[in-house]
């Protein structure tokens, strides 16, 4: 697992709060099977729209 991979996982936990658990699963569901580029960009883009 590389350091990238576990920042991402860090940032997503942390991010649990304000995500909605459809929103967690399907996030946490694309970095499982290693899909982890989307994933960080799907929990940057959720992030973004609340900040708005």
């Amino acid at each position: 697992m590389k350091s990238a991979d576990v920042s991402f996982w860090r940032e997503l936990k942390a991010s649990r709060p304000m995500l909605t658990k459809q929103q967690y699963r399907t996030i946490k569901g694309q970095a499982v099977k290693g899909n982890i580029n989307d994933a960080r960009r799907g929990l940057q883009r959720i992030q973004r729209r609340q900040h708005r």
